[in-house]
């Protein structure tokens, strides 16, 4: 038998004003997007803000179903445009924040399993590893990479 460990870095801030400009810029328009989320059923406010290597910033909400699971998360609305409009434009990074009751999350919110994958397929897609801004009111983690979000993750080198 063989061990196998897998570690994973993560940088923690206490305020965003300890990010750098580009993050702070990314992580605000994360946050002012949440406020238009469509989240009628769960109350549960999620926006993505995705920066493209030419510039370019694309955000995107949490879209609810009551047939539920036909809702969307921020992160693949967000992503999902970005790939559609800009299709040669590689993910240099994604902020992600979240309200509930219009009052920012107290723990960095976190990326589901769908959206997990629909970002590590865009590292693929464009061979570049992808920053992961997580906010929450108590602390702001930032991540180099889906793999640290998703370690074994499953690709087209699996098919």
């Amino acid at each position: 038998m063989k061990t196998t460990e897998i570690r994973i870095i993560v940088y923690e801030y206490q305020s965003i004003d300890e990010l750098s400009g580009d993050d702070q810029n990314l992580l605000q328009n994360a946050r002012r997007i949440t406020a238009t989320a469509y989240a009628p059923y769960s109350g549960f406010h999620v926006g993505a803000a995705v920066l493209l290597e030419n510039g370019t910033i694309v955000t995107g909400n949490n879209q609810e179903n009551s047939a539920y699971p036909s809702g969307l998360c921020a992160e693949r609305v967000a992503m999902f445009y970005a790939n559609a409009n800009y299709p040669e434009a590689s993910v240099k990074a994604i902020a992600i924040s979240a309200a509930k009751n219009a009052v920012l999350v107290n723990e960095p919110v976190k990326p589901c399993g769908s959206c997990r994958q629909a970002l590590a397929e865009a590292e693929v897609r464009f061979g570049t590893p992808i920053r992961i801004i997580l906010d929450g009111q108590d602390s702001i983690m930032v991540l180099n990479g889906v793999e640290s979000l998703l370690p074994l993750s499953f690709s087209k080198k699996d098919l």
